[in-house]
């Protein structure tokens, strides 16, 4: 193993009904990984009728062809030498190993190489059913791995990571309620070292049969009045009907799930024209007996243990169904002890497992082991691999370089009409189908054996040698304090420290079945979210600190189709719309109240926030007006007569410093010092207005055209032609010297797609021919007035500038390019079909998932640190409207269902 090998890990959790893995940097960090773009896969294996297993989400969507072909919970099958898989007997070990093969995959794209390893088990496990996880680990083409019980995995979790206090001689209780089976362990902290002292559970009692439980109770309703639809769903007998019956189960689950955040869930029926409603009050009814025989049974292994609730230093939750609130209720109330529950209940004993990998005194490199004692699975060295294994795959290697990213821009005023308002390169997927006993497609490693001791060192020797080490360790240490005093110390302004995805709090907008057009606007630690209800739309703000509504919500008594929510530090921008006629309104941070309602064009006129006041173009009346942030009407100013005016503001370089929209637009913008704006005349003059008069304070002549390109930016106008072989000119607007060409297209067919500045003095430039399949990105010196770099960057269309780097995306294609100084892409294949976004200068974050403006989808999302290009799996927003979301450095707002739900992504 090389030495950048050496620092990574891997603790992967394969449960019953899902797995998941975490993966240990160097640096100590730890992320989720990835599998089929999601921290959590499905543990479900389907296999073809060409015997090829499919595992995963693939699985399950292939599960609704042919549920015969499907196991969904392979490790409730450890006792059974084969399972029949329609036609097929598969081997048991087969169909784990088929899922750690999929980790396996998703690992090697993560880091280059499959890192050392350890997995989970349950505590009452013997050594057969180990030895079995061992060998499905071998056949998955993992180097030899270590075994840890689930629950010392849980309990170094809780110990180590959320840093709650064992002390040495207590006991911690880990209430591992998963997908199929509900574990239950006692773990002492013996000096150091967590020893299972008390063991049990339930092996038919898990989220599946809680799903089961809610099924029969919405059946009964359901074939009351509708007996044939529910009899369709209980017994499918046709392709259509399996589906129906997938679809209705999964829709269960999901409500299921929202009832831990929100008391009422809507649960479609296939084949009924409406939606049937659960309330969290029928979900408690419902489950109740099974979470009182979960209680009931950690109450039995506890007293087996010798202890009381109360003797307990605590109690931790982990696993998917820990979420329902009634468990942690009636745990609380029987055994007298609060437990510890997370968001995300399903990582920890992947990630608690980690701490447990560094191997005891007299750990064989090549041994496989249990950690704790419960006895050893097979030994020996790694010699070699199962069949089809001979050794490193092509690409398997060391963990690639990483490359430097960063941040963002955009900035057209707000007009109607006007713009403005998959993961590739490894040649494998993790859900790639592999034949049973011959996963000749899944990653493997050369053959291993431990190195041979080295000979004894003579005393100078090692005299040398411990010298060395102390200058070495010495060196370390002041790197370290260096590295502290830089953490400390850094600009955090520019950069943030991604973690998991944390749902922090719940708003309510009201039933989802009337809710329409959701929409928020995020503003440092503030926040505007709006939605439509009928023929009304409501506002709300909130303090996204104390995470409470700053005000009760009001009501916009307009009938329109398109509503936009805007946030500047003078106050909130409500603008409505999808016809000719629309409104703006501006309304008061401090209590919600309509300082100022004004007819708005919707496909033709403008909004533009400055310092002092607001600009509203009128189209039709050909002029500009201006308001105070009081409401009040500050000036008129109209268009040159011989045409229409457009009306631009400046951004600034701090802007660019703070979050972007989706439109790449900092959302951020210091407006206060907004002081002038720019007027393009239909006489061919650009005006500079100074906007507390409305006063012209200069001019100059315009080259451009009906088609250009123009980006205000730090005290100077760039102007890009639309015409045939455009040219890019540069105003200075601090003097009335004449335009500095500074580039001219090479030929007549290439067309600008968008501005943006770059580092180092440059303009940043999208252009390409009709369609974009050549789009390019080019880099002109302001100072040299030439082209420094191009590069490729097809399909897309935004550019968001990150530091010294600049991000070409786009929304609908989805396509994402990141290029530093030089025009190197430094953008992981894995987030090339995203969808890119400026959190900070330094920090950028990623969209995967179809973005649906009136239906929920899953949103997955990847942060990358701009200094680093590293990148780090934040995880998904379930059932999310992508088009409602804003953020700021922190926090990301999203409509789902009848609420909108506030995550944390970042400390």
């Amino acid at each position: 193993m090389t030495e950048p090998q050496q620092g990574f890990a891997i603790g992967v959790d394969l449960g019953t009904s899902n797995t998941v893995a975490v993966v240990r940097w160097p640096d100590g960090r730890t992320r989720p990984l990835l599998v089929d773009g999601a921290p959590i896969m499905p543990s479900g294996v389907f296999v073809d009728e060409h015997g090829r297993l499919h595992v995963g989400r693939d699985a399950a969507r292939l599960a609704g062809l042919d549920p015969s072909r499907f196991e969904p919970n392979p490790k409730r099958r450890i006792d059974e030498p084969t399972v029949l898989l329609g036609d097929r007997e598969i081997p048991t070990v087969d169909l784990l190993a088929a899922i750690l093969a999929a980790v396996a995959r998703a690992a090697v794209e993560a880091v280059g190489f499959l890192p050392t390893a350890v997995l989970t088990y349950p505590a009452a496990w013997g050594t057969r059913r180990r030895d079995t996880l061992a060998t499905a680990a071998r056949r998955a083409g993992w180097p030899p791995v270590m075994l840890v019980p689930e629950p010392v995995a849980a309990a170094r979790y809780f110990a180590d990571v959320l840093r709650r206090p064992v002390p040495v001689g207590s006991a911690l209780a880990v209430f591992d309620f998963g997908g199929g089976t509900l574990d239950i362990a006692v773990v002492r902290n013996d000096n150091g070292r967590f020893t299972v002292i008390g063991s049990g559970g339930v092996e038919d009692l898990g989220g599946l049969d809680i799903d089961a439980a809610l099924v029969e109770h919405l059946g009964a309703l359901i074939g009351t009045t509708a007996p044939g639809i529910w009899e369709a769903l209980r017994n499918p007998a046709s392709t259509t009907q399996r589906r129906d019956r997938r679809l209705f189960w999964d829709d269960v689950r999901g409500a299921k799930e929202m009832l831990s955040r929100t008391t009422v869930a809507p649960i479609t029926v296939p084949g009924a024209d409406q939606a049937i409603h659960l309330t969290r009050e029928e979900l408690d009814r419902v489950i109740g007996p099974l979470i009182h025989r979960a209680v009931w049974e950690t109450g039995s292994v506890i007293s087996s243990a010798g202890l009381r609730g109360d003797q307990l230093a605590g109690m931790f939750l982990v696993g998917g169904s820990s979420r329902l609130p009634l468990a942690s209720r009636q745990l609380h109330a029987e055994l007298g002890i609060a437990p510890t529950v997370l968001e995300q209940p399903e990582l920890p004993v992947a990630e608690g497992a980690l701490a447990e990998l560094a191997p005891p005194a007299g750990f064989a490199a090549g041994d496989v082991t249990s950690a704790t004692g419960y006895g050893a699975a097979p030994t020996g060295a790694f010699s070699g691999s199962p069949a089809g294994f001979s050794g490193s795959p092509a690409g398997f290697g060391n963990a690639p370089a990483v490359a430097p990213v960063s941040p963002g821009f955009g900035a057209a005023p707000i007009s109607g009409g006007a713009p403005g308002g998959a993961p590739g390169g490894y040649p494998m997927s993790a859900s790639q189908v592999i034949p049973p006993g011959q996963f000749n497609g899944a990653p493997a490693t050369a053959p291993f054996s431990p190195a041979p001791p080295s000979p004894p060192l003579p005393a100078r020797g090692r005299s040398r040698r411990g010298l060395l080490v102390g200058v070495v360790a010495a060196v370390l240490v002041l790197a370290v304090v260096a590295g502290g005093y830089f953490w400390f110390f850094r600009d955090r302004a520019t950069t943030v420290d991604f973690a998991t995805l944390k749902a922090e709090k719940t708003f309510e907008m009201g039933d989802p079945e009337t809710v329409n057009t959701p929409i928020s606007a995020t503003l440092g630690n503030r926040a505007v979210i709006g939605w439509r209800v009928d023929k009304q739309f409501f506002v709300q703000a909130i303090d996204l600190d104390d995470k409470k509504p700053a005000w009760s919500k009001i009501t916009l008594n307009q009938d329109y189709s398109k509503w936009r929510i805007l946030a500047y530090q003078g106050g909130i921008v409500v603008i409505g719309g999808g016809s000719s006629a629309g409104s703006v309104f501006e309304l008061s941070w401090d209590n919600g109240k309509t300082l100022r309602e004004e007819p708005f064009d919707d496909y033709y006129d403008t909004f533009l926030p400055l310092g002092p006041v607001w600009l509203l173009h009128r189209n039709k009346d050909k002029e500009t007006v201006a308001f105070n942030w009081s409401g009040k009407e500050a000036w008129r100013r109209p268009d040159n007569p011989k045409g229409v005016s457009t009306i631009l503001s400046q951004t600034k370089a701090t802007d660019l410093r703070g979050p972007s929209n989706y439109a790449g637009a900092p959302t951020n913008r210091d407006t206060k010092s907004s002081q002038n704006f720019l007027s393009i005349d239909s006489d061919d003059k650009i005006r500079l207005i100074n906007a507390t008069k409305g006063e012209e304070t200069g001019s100059w002549n315009n080259v451009g055209d009906s088609g250009s390109f123009y980006l205000p930016y730090d005290g100077k106008l760039y102007v890009a032609g639309g015409s045939t072989k455009y040219k890019v000119n540069v105003y200075d607007l601090g003097s009335s010297g004449e335009p500095t060409q500074i580039y001219s297209a090479s030929n007549d067919t290439v067309k600008i797609a968008a501005l943006a500045p770059c580092s180092d003095g440059r303009l940043c430039i999208i252009d390409g021919t009709y369609g974009g399949k050549d789009t390019t990105v080019r880099a002109i010196s302001l100072t040299d007035k030439r082209e420094v770099w191009n590069a490729p960057a097809p399909g897309t269309t935004t550019l968001i500038p990150a530091g010294k780097q600049v991000l070409a995306t786009d929304r609908d294609t989805p396509a994402s390019v990141l290029l530093n100084s030089d025009g190197k892409q430094v953008l992981k294949n894995e987030d090339k079909g995203s969808y890119g976004v400026r959190v900070t200068g330094g920090s950028l974050m990623f969209f995967t998932g179809t973005q649906s403006a009136t239906s929920g989808t899953t949103l997955t999302l990847v942060g990358v640190a701009a200094s680093s290009g590293e990148r780090i799996a934040l995880g998904a927003l379930p059932k999310t409207i992508g088009p409602s979301c804003s953020w700021n450095a922190a926090q990301i707002l999203c409509a789902s269902g009848g609420s909108f739900q506030l995550w944390r992504f970042a400390s």
